[in-house]
């Protein structure tokens, strides 16, 4: 039995030297503003989270992944199993604050009782039509130019120094399932797929993804739902007009399912869009897989040595 079940991610959490060039950059991405201080940056996306990743003033650095208590009450049985205080949230929607480290010493925040943001309303894309149903009649399709339409942030990946010691933790704390295994030998794994346990309420394939690399601890990357394929295309096109730092895309993952696109930040932290991901219950069992399935596509770009932290 896990401490709470956390429910989502909230957001993520960055340190930059330079909060004007970080704020372009984000809107390029497909952010939206929420709050700007001095010494920090929040941005969100359209939907009901009152901010999605926040960059504090300074060195450049990953600070920490946030995920989102179903409540009051869980942050409290999270206090008494951890000795880490209940906080008030000094952030956009408030609420109160967790603040733990992982085994490798990243960067963990769980928020609840938030109050959530009016959702931005946008215009439904036009119907796609397909040799399998053609709804869209007598109207064309046209693609205005612009950043993606970024939604809502949908999971995070961490690179870690012992999978099965992480696995434990965050299982133990948050009551994460496991989508996919990879089993590179029979007695060896080097990471899992972790999906939040909402009963029978589907939730992404995963909300987590810890990695045992070669190159060590850290951040890997943290991905944002856009939109459909039409404005991932278009906030790919976007971006590679704004001299952005392209790294892998655009493709169709096999674990996850997800039409991908990713890109670094000008502090070379890496931002994915995403699309079309496989959502799943807990009542869907685990699964094991090989790091071809992690490393592969369905169709697309091949993975480039850089996504390995």
């Amino acid at each position: 039995m896990s401490v709470i079940k956390v429910e989502d991610i909230a957001h993520v959490r960055f340190r930059a030297p330079d909060l004007g060039r970080m704020a372009q950059y984000l809107a390029d991405f497909g952010l939206l503003p929420a709050d700007a201080r001095t010494d920090r940056l929040y941005v969100r996306g359209r939907g009901s989270a009152p901010f999605v990743h926040v960059t504090e003033l300074g060195e450049p650095a990953f600070l920490a992944v946030g995920f989102r208590a179903q409540s009051l009450a869980d942050l409290a049985a999270l206090s008494t199993a951890t000795g880490a205080p209940v906080e008030d949230h000094d952030a956009p929607g408030g609420g109160r604050i967790v603040r733990l480290k992982d085994p490798d010493g990243h960067g963990v925040e769980v928020v609840a009782g938030q109050s959530p943001a009016a959702e931005v309303a946008i215009e439904s894309p036009p119907a796609w039509n397909s040799a399998h149903g053609r709804p869209r009649l007598r109207t064309v399709k046209r693609v205005a130019a612009g950043s993606a339409t970024v939604m809502r942030l949908g999971h995070a990946v961490l690179n870690v120094s012992d999978f099965r010691a992480s696995e434990a933790w965050y299982k133990g704390l948050f009551g994460f399932l496991t989508s996919d295994e990879i089993a590179v030998a029979p007695e060896f794994s080097l990471g899992a797929f972790l999906r939040c346990d909402r009963g029978d309420s589907p939730t992404d394939h995963h909300t987590l993804f810890l990695a045992q690399l070669p190159t060590g601890p850290g951040f890997n990357h943290a991905a944002f739902e856009v939109q459909d394929l039409d404005d991932l295309m278009r906030g790919h096109a976007h971006l590679k007009a704004a001299g952005a730092d392209p790294e892998w895309g655009v493709g169709r993952h096999v674990l996850g399912s997800q039409v991908f696109d990713y890109w670094r930040d000008p502090w070379g932290f890496t931002l994915e869009h995403w699309t079309d991901g496989d959502l799943l219950t807990a009542a869907d069992p685990p699964r094991k897989a090989s790091i071809q399935e992690l490393m592969g596509v369905q169709w697309g770009m091949p993975m480039p040595s850089t996504m390995g932290g």
